[in-house]
């Protein structure tokens, strides 16, 4: 191959090594999480240095429709899209030799896109840097297998497993129910292989189909990735048998949903120790502040973590969510859970993210929230030492309009995320709400056709 391959991680140099690499997908992320992009031969790929698409990726909503550009006329100006070689990557699912590589989106002058979702994450990781901080973030992705699903109008169920039972639910932790869809999990593990990534370890949830893929700690910038990999990854191995993968916060009714947990610690980049352990392994003054701004300031980055409608019916009681901002130690009731660990791994837990969200926009939000408690130096409420589900003292919104009224008012959201991101996701979201209001649901069918 060619010295550009040299630019390459090991495990993509090493997917290409003795081969004619066919194609390019260079792609980024879109509002939602989607890749959007282009694939070229890989000839071409290897003789430019960058290459354009129209600005209006970041304005288009999960549906296929435009929101109105808030900045003005709606007039598609071309971004530069930069290849990012750190993030190239086999795709071991297609019939030729494909790589996907992940580009960074900036303006005509080499600006960071401030509306691009990594540039977004990239932007708050960069206030944690220029303040001698360093975050780690470690991810926990759950998902539903489900039956093959091609009318929207019937309801989703879970998959056929190998035994020719439905997957059954209630069996969290089980090693059988997890066998029962093995070929499928056979196939992520393969494809991560492929694609140089570690998985910490795979369970099965509490949901009829519903599997736990565990992340290692790392930068939050390269874990985004890998989650915006893995999200395509997944769904490739479950096409391969028959059967869909979603990350719909809620995709069955009766059944939990899906959440995206991120664990959050923060090191010294002198040092390289963790700020929330003091030199005695005593919790410090710094991880009290996290977890009083993260008490502050979530209810504003809801609509980054709960980013559709259908995100807040995993918000309810009594189906292993979090429907509060209390924290406490081992307490998986609780919305910010402080896992055992030792003095050197200590972290927070963010429980209130859904598997829905786009992940550079999840883990920006989340150290958001942190950062600005760092900065205000406050501590949180009392620690809850009981049933954290039976708590009615916090304001989070229930709704995406309440949501996205409390994130745009937000003026400390804004400084650290920036106007222009803000305004921009507020449009996108609003047409996506209004989209949805049009649509008759079956319960209404059902309760108030012939009843009202």
């Amino acid at each position: 191959m060619s010295d550009w391959t040299d630019k390459f991680p090991q495990a993509a140099r090493d997917f290409v090594a003795g081969r004619r690499l066919d194609e390019v997908e260079c792609i980024v992320a879109d509002i939602a999480g989607v890749a959007r992009g282009k694939a070229m031969p890989a000839s071409k790929f290897a003789r430019q240095e960058q290459f354009y698409l129209p600005n209006s990726i970041f304005l288009q909503t999960i549906t296929g429709e435009w929101a109105d550009n808030p900045s003005g006329a709606f007039t598609e100006p071309d971004m530069v899209m930069k290849p990012d070689y750190s993030t190239a990557t086999a795709a071991p699912w297609t019939a030729d030799w494909t790589i996907q590589v992940i580009h960074d989106a900036e303006d005509q002058q080499g600006n960071p896109m401030p509306i691009a979702p990594r540039n977004v994450l990239k932007r708050v990781v960069q206030l944690y840097k220029d303040k001698g901080w360093k975050p780690v973030v470690a991810p926990e992705m759950e998902f539903f297998l489900v039956a093959r699903n091609i009318d929207p109008n019937q309801p989703i169920i879970p998959p056929m497993g190998r035994t020719g039972r439905r997957a059954a639910a209630k069996q969290a932790y089980s090693m059988s129910a997890v066998d029962e869809y093995g070929k499928v999990i056979d196939d992520i593990y393969d494809f991560a292989e492929a694609q140089g990534f570690e998985i910490d370890g795979i369970l099965q949830e509490g949901g009829a189909g519903q599997v736990e893929i565990n992340l290692n700690h790392g930068d939050p910038v390269a874990l985004a990735d890998e989650i915006f990999f893995f999200k395509r990854l997944i769904r490739e191995a479950a096409l391969r048998h028959d059967c869909f993968a979603t990350f719909m916060a809620k995709p069955i009714e009766g059944e939990p949903g899906s959440a995206m947990h991120i664990h959050h610690s923060i090191t010294d980049l002198e040092t390289g120790k963790n700020i929330f352990s003091d030199a005695q392994g005593r919790e410090t003054d710094a991880f009290m502040n996290f977890i009083a701004g993260m008490q502050r300031h979530l209810p504003a980055a809801i609509a980054l973590l709960a980013p559709y409608v259908n995100s807040y019916r995993r918000y309810v009681p009594d189906f292993a969510a979090p429907i509060n901002l209390e924290w406490g130690r081992d307490n998986r009731t609780t919305g910010l859970r402080v896992p055992i660990s030792s003095p050197d791994a200590r972290r927070i837990e963010n429980r209130l993210a859904g598997m829905d969200c786009n992940p550079y926009l999840g883990i920006a939000a989340s150290l958001a929230c942190g950062y600005l408690g760092l900065l205000e130096a406050e501590n949180p409420r009392s620690e809850c030492l009981g049933d954290a589900y039976i708590s009615q003292d916090d304001q989070l919104p229930y709704n995406l309009g309440d949501a996205l009224d409390l994130m745009s008012d937000s003026q400390p959201m804004r400084q650290v995320l920036g106007d222009e991101f803000i305004d921009v996701y507020e449009a996108v979201k609003r047409n996506e709400y209004k989209e949805f209001l049009q649509v008759i649901s079956p319960w209404e069918r059902e309760h108030l056709l012939l009843n009202v």
